[in-house]
């Protein structure tokens, strides 16, 4: 008997939820050691680990998306805010939020290093975050906890460093508000796996 891939079976069992609650059904200790295992085992090109995650909670959290909030107000007309405020109110609504990103000394350093690969390290390092975000949503799916990814940066980048003390050498890359989710998932429908996978075997 073959032996059964949990990690596929969770993969599959990730879903995005935007519906969520500032409940959590773990604690957050539970939450921010879930956060911290998946970065730290996230891979990462040439063992680089750029990958930086900051795990708000609580006022940290709303404070984040009043951020965004701001800015999205200088952007958006008066009259046609109301659908982004509801929008950026339910990411305001769960639990808590990890911000993803990557440490561009991480990146320059490598550039350095190794320069026949300099143009490579910036997509390696995305590459690397997107695994890392990954490992948490899947993570924090296993634990009953549902979460979206949300990408306004660079629009919030200058206001996180401030708000947040965060180096300026952490590029934001994602954005991912978490809770427990109070709706079910929108159904998923995929394009046939054939037209995205070949197989050669001659």
């Amino acid at each position: 008997m073959e032996k059964k891939n949990c990690f596929l079976e969770a993969l599959i069992r990730r879903r995005t939820r935007y519906v969520l609650t500032d409940k959590s059904p773990v604690s957050d200790e539970t939450l921010i050691q879930t956060v911290q295992t998946a970065v730290q085992y996230a891979p990462s090109a040439f063992n680089s680990q750029g990958t930086r995650a900051l795990v708000l909670l609580n006022a940290r959290h709303k404070e984040f998306w009043q951020l965004v909030l701001a800015a999205l107000r200088q952007l958006v007309p008066a009259d046609k805010f109301a659908p982004t405020e509801e929008k950026i109110a339910s990411f305001a609504a769960a639990h808590g939020t990890v911000l993803f990103f990557e440490d561009w000394n991480t990146v320059r350093a490598l550039q350095a290093k190794f320069p026949a690969y300099k143009d490579n390290f910036p997509l390696w390092a995305y590459q690397s975050n997107a695994m890392a975000e990954l490992a948490v949503w899947t993570a924090f799916n296993e634990l009953g906890v549902g979460a979206s990814l949300q990408h306004y940066n660079p629009l919030v980048d200058e206001a996180v460093q401030h708000a947040f003390g965060v180096p300026a050498e952490w590029k934001l890359i994602a954005q991912m508000p978490f809770g427990a989710p109070s709706a079910p998932a929108a159904e998923k429908t995929f394009l046939p796996i054939d037209e995205r996978v070949k197989v050669l075997d001659d």
